[in-house]
């Protein structure tokens, strides 16, 4: 989707701008005959939501860093000739006291008005940037995204693919957990992980994806998993060796339930040290990877499919096809999704 095919078309630019617990994240793209093409991208770790579960308000410093990020990708757009935009906050803004009166700051301070969105909202536009990721010879897709200060699990049906465009999903059911890596990470700590304290975060995480598991867990089968957060990639980029993160390589693999364990299992035996040298995780993940682990193998547990496909793609994705489809840019427009 990234690299559609029949070479860029013109017209508007558009951007996506993805302001989340632990990252700020931005594209820029251009419509192709069946996707779009990416002109630019940024993305930061700023940890807006650090301490939050402790105090209940952005602090002073999550709040600079996150200007100064979202400073970055004012001038981005300026600079790539942006004519549509849209600019999303996710759960650190919805949770936080102050959430609003960061907003008011960050229209006044760098000229960008978010839009913080409900849960049901981050669920639909993950949804929408995954579908091409979908094996088109199964019955549906377990779809999930580890946030930094929540996860959203969806179920969704196969999707048609007609050639006009991404095609929309098709949802049947969806539940937005209370923990992602930096609440859950900040009430078990990240830095020193024992077993114990892993399967504890295991199980406290079941907990919350039992209710869901118990609707929507039957006849999965013909489903695989879909994965998009840092979490997965990171996983996949440790299982793949590779020496530095490769999109390329990663968007789009497979991995086996087996696979995926051996990670985990590698993970669990290095220290927060081993952790930040490793290449794929870094010293702005090291302290949040496991609990990501943790939140995904309670996933695993509720939905034991056989395959599990990786995604770096998500909420940006998602944002970029809504907007090109309301605006007509595919040769015929999708019906709105359910």
């Amino acid at each position: 989707m990234r690299n559609g095919a029949g070479g860029d078309r013109g017209g508007p630019t558009y951007a996506a701008l993805d302001l989340g617990t632990n990252n700020c994240r931005l594209l820029i793209a251009r419509p192709t005959a069946d996707g779009f093409r990416v002109v630019d991208a940024f993305s930061r770790i700023i940890r807006l939501g650090e301490g939050i579960s402790a105090t209940g308000r952005l602090s002073d410093a999550a709040i600079a860093r996150a200007i100064d990020a979202l400073a970055v990708c004012r001038d981005k757009m300026r600079n790539r000739g942006v004519g549509r935009a849209r600019l999303i906050a996710t759960e650190a803004c919805r949770a936080a006291a102050n959430g609003m009166e960061f907003r008011a700051r960050v229209a006044a301070e760098v000229g960008l008005e978010l839009d913080i969105i409900d849960r049901e909202t981050e669920a639909c536009l993950a949804a929408t940037g995954c579908t091409p990721l979908f094996d088109p010879d199964c019955d549906g897709v377990i779809l999930f995204d580890i946030g930094g200060g929540s996860s959203e699990l969806v179920r969704l049906e196969r999707c048609e693919v007609n050639g006009y465009g991404p095609p929309p999903p098709r949802i049947r059911g969806w539940v937005s957990l209370k923990h992602g890596v930096v609440t859950l990470a900040e009430k078990h700590g990240g830095m020193t992980v024992t077993r114990a304290t892993y399967d504890a975060m295991v199980d406290e995480v079941s907990d919350l994806v039992g209710p869901f598991a118990a609707a929507h867990g039957a006849d999965i089968g013909g489903l695989h998993m879909l994965g998009t957060s840092g979490t997965v990639t990171t996983i996949a980029g440790v299982h793949l060796n590779l020496r530095r993160y490769d999109r390329s390589r990663v968007d789009g693999c497979w991995m086996a339930a087996d696979e995926i364990d051996k990670v985990v299992e590698r993970l669990l035996a290095m220290d927060y040290h081993g952790r930040a040298e490793s290449p794929c995780i870094g010293p702005d993940r090291a302290d949040l990877v496991l609990a990501g682990c943790a939140i995904l193998e309670a996933i695993r547990r509720a939905f034991p499919c056989r395959r599990l496909r990786v995604a770096d793609r998500g909420l940006r994705e998602g944002m970029l096809v809504q907007m090109m489809r309301e605006d007509g840019v595919w040769s015929r427009p999708h019906a709105a999704t359910p």
